[in-house]
């Protein structure tokens, strides 16, 4: 039977500098002194998170209006060239340190495969970034819709031509993978806990894992 690792891509396998960028984007503006920087990150981070929950549209567009929404909330001035670096500084960022190896491993058994909330333009040099060819790589542009909608997962395993019960499913994302896949019959869940967050008894069965270093041996690479 064939099975198939499937993985969240940012934060999970690529280091999603997306809080020091913005910050570093919108350094000409930024009073730290009168600033919360860890709230405003944080509600940029929820933006991103409520734009997903609506109706498709373009992950660009997505990373556009909740930094928008975020700087709105905070008083500062918006100006679209601040999301067009944003969405620019994308595709610049790479793999956590022990992920290429990881995925090397774990293709000596298994077929890997991103499913990821993107536009197919944002990921393709990501993966390259990689450096490890993936069996698939399926975005939400793909989808028409986001994690954690179920849609994503459903056009996922359509285009794999797998069963849930054939999949693996590995992720540091909690609210986006954890919680929408705990009822999708896959074979498997692993969750990627780099930042040491609480997990719920709520949401088992799943395996946890500070990086992915250990995931090879975990899966009987």
């Amino acid at each position: 039977m064939r099975e198939i690792v499937t993985f969240d891509a940012y934060g999970t396998l690529v280091d999603f500098q997306l809080g020091p960028t913005t910050l570093k984007v919108l350094s000409d503006r930024l009073d730290l002194d009168n600033l919360d920087v860890d709230e405003f990150l944080d509600d940029f981070r929820v933006m991103r998170f409520q734009a997903v929950l609506e109706a498709y549209r373009p992950y660009h567009e997505i990373l556009h209006s909740s930094l928008r929404n975020a700087m709105r909330l905070h008083g500062l001035e918006y100006r679209t060239s601040d999301g067009d670096a944003l969405v620019e500084a994308v595709p610049t960022f790479g793999p956590f340190p022990e992920v290429p190896d990881a995925l090397r491993a774990l293709k000596t058994k298994y077929e890997i495969a991103i499913i990821s909330n993107t536009d197919d333009n944002l990921i393709a040099r990501n993966v390259e970034n990689i450096g490890v060819e993936f069996d698939h790589v399926i975005t939400a542009q793909q989808a028409g819709a986001y994690k954690p909608d179920r849609q994503t997962f459903e056009h996922a395993f359509k285009t794999m031509g797998v069963e849930p019960s054939q999949v693996i499913h590995t992720a540091q994302g909690w609210e986006y993978d954890h919680i929408p896949t705990r009822d999708l019959g896959l074979r498997r869940r692993v969750w990627i806990n780099r930042f040491g967050r609480p997990g719920s008894a709520d949401y088992q069965p799943y395996d946890e894992l500070p990086d992915m270093t250990g995931l090879p041996k975990l899966l009987g690479c």
